[in-house]
């Protein structure tokens, strides 16, 4: 099949989605542009700063959602399946589930003076589903700053031409929050100027290709990665955070219309088969696929984004439909184009003239980011060039990288206060420098130690961490006699595939002898039950009233 057609499908419906179905949402949630935000209500000049525009916001939310994950899941996911399968999933599950999820976590965090997604859980549930809640959440966020701090070290060693761009931005970044919330410079202007300094850092950084040539150069990255994540997770979110998170979505951007112009003008058929089997090594189509895409359809980790940073950041509630729900609708757009960069981009099977360029071959080598790499190179080069497409590529992964880096620890920072510093009353957690201290120490820890051994899992707990957040904002739907078919269905269905695929990955950590995955599955799935004990709860509470 033609790959235009698929990618003109995708994009109708996704739109389609945005439009209609994100104002159902609007309905069900009494968005009310005159009713004070949290950002507004509660500013500090650190976290709680209203975003000068909603695109400034926006910019941030997406880099901030976006991560590698919605390119990760297809590249792997298609090889596995087949594309049409990981396709409906991505539309599907961005409309109908992804959408509703981070929309609707948002809307309550708003109504919880921007408190967490964990906070909300001990409003509308129990002080123990907020504890324990909480204590995951936590857990799960140290983990995933210690995997993206070791995934961008690699990435710099592997590609020493992104080195420039990358730590350039965090500069360039800075002076353009400075021209608009210090110097008061025209966003337009300031604009401007940041993203001419960031072409520049991009030819700059082709040209001058650095690389420290040392031994244990990894691990050297991992330091000065988890360094600036302290740094940026305790800084006022108008100076780093917002307008890096801001120029990022541009080279998301840039990325997206030039790839899917590559398209326009290519047009290459789909090489990979619409449907490989439903079993494989991965496991079985229901549950696997549905987990391993996770951020491309619906992810847990959005949940902690909505009610973390973006909360304390909105300005107007009229902003949070084109924020949340419209962030998610994007982030599936990206996730067709990777799924289109592998499918169409790359040949299934070998010959002359597709050395380097055989997607089975990529994806069993195990590096994700070159076959993303390769199969966008491919389908940009009419407007790209053979080289800079490549490169284009992987700027902008690893800039997304870098955004959940600083964010993850900044959102684990918010949950530290309120686990240890609000509810176990230890007073030193409320220092702030003090409680990303002991995050960065305790991610660091696992960084350079053997992480590899406990991320596996993580893709079923994240979905696992959605199906708990749609329990916690239908909990409160419903307490507010509101419709709760929105949330609870998908909820259900999100929580019933996390739970299978744990069950599944339990199994096999027994039969490898695995024992400590094995242990942690096992406690994963305690909590689902708790959780789900603790609506009920609050489900037979409301109907006695």
């Amino acid at each position: 099949m033609n790959s235009l057609i698929v990618a003109i499908f995708a994009i109708l419906l996704l739109g389609c989605g945005f439009k209609f179905y994100g104002k159902i949402m609007e309905k069900l949630w009494d968005v009310n542009p005159q009713r004070k935000t949290p950002a507004v209500e509660r500013t500090d000049g650190i976290d709680y700063v209203p975003a000068k525009h909603w695109t400034i916001l926006f910019g941030h939310h997406f880099a901030s959602i976006a991560g590698a994950g919605p390119i990760i899941g297809p590249v792997i996911a298609v090889a596995i399946w087949g594309w049409v399968p990981a396709l409906i999933w991505i539309v599907i599950g961005s409309i109908f589930v992804g959408g509703v999820h981070d929309f609707s976590c948002l809307m309550s965090s708003l109504k919880h003076k921007g408190r967490s997604i964990g906070d909300v859980a001990g409003s509308t549930m129990s002080h123990r589903a907020k504890m324990l809640f909480a204590t995951f959440l936590w857990l799960s966020l140290i983990l995933v700053v210690a995997v993206f701090a070791a995934v961008t070290s690699k990435t710099l060693v592997s590609e020493p031409r992104i080195v420039i761009p990358t730590f350039g931005l965090i500069l360039v970044a800075i002076l353009t929050g400075l021209m608009i919330y210090k110097w008061r410079v025209n966003q337009v202007v300031a604009t401007f100027i940041g993203l001419i300094l960031l072409g520049s850092l991009l030819i700059l950084g082709y040209h001058y290709p650095i690389s420290l040539g040392v031994e244990g150069s990894t691990k050297i990255w991992i330091v000065i990665l988890l360094s600036y994540a302290f740094i940026a997770s305790i800084t006022p979110v108008n100076i780093i955070l917002q307008p890096r998170d801001y120029l990022s979505t541009f080279i998301l951007f840039f990325g997206l219309i030039f790839g899917y112009l590559g398209l326009f003008f290519s047009h290459p058929r789909m090489n990979t088969p619409a449907f490989v089997h439903w079993s494989s090594g991965q496991g079985a189509l229901w549950p696997m696929l549905f987990v391993i895409i996770a951020c491309g359809a619906i992810s847990g980790f959005h949940s902690l984004i909505a009610s973390g940073t973006t909360s304390k950041q909105l300005a107007n509630e009229r902003d949070a439909k084109k924020i949340a729900y419209g962030g998610m609708i994007l982030e599936g757009v990206l996730a067709c184009l990777a799924l289109l960069a592998v499918g169409a981009g790359l040949y299934w099977s070998g010959g002359a003239g597709r050395e380097g360029l055989v997607y089975p071959e990529l994806i069993k080598e195990g590096n994700w980011i070159v076959t993303f790499a390769r199969g966008f190179g491919r389908i940009a080069e009419p407007l790209l060039g053979r080289t800079f497409g490549p490169l284009v590529a992987m700027v902008m992964l690893n800039s997304f990288v870098m955004t959940t880096l600083d964010s993850g620890t900044r959102i684990n920072r918010y949950i530290t206060e309120e686990l240890f510093g609000e509810g176990l009353k230890w007073k030193i957690f409320q220092n702030r420098y003090f409680s990303t201290a002991v995050i960065i120490f305790c991610a660091g820890y696992l960084a350079f130690g053997n992480w590899k051994a406990i991320w596996p899992i993580f893709g079923a707990s994240n979905q696992l961490v959605a199906a708990l957040a749609l329990l916690v904002v239908t909990t409160y739907l419903w307490a507010m006699k509101k419709p709760t078919k929105y949330t609870v269905y998908p909820g259900i269905f999100v929580l019933l595939t996390a739970t299978g695929a744990l069950i599944y990955q339990v199994r096999g950590f027994i039969v490898n002898q695995n024992y400590l995955l094995a242990i942690i599955g096992v406690i994963l799935l305690i909590l689902a039950i708790f959780m789900v004990r603790e609506g009920v709860i609050v489900v037979r509470k409301v109907k006695r009233a």
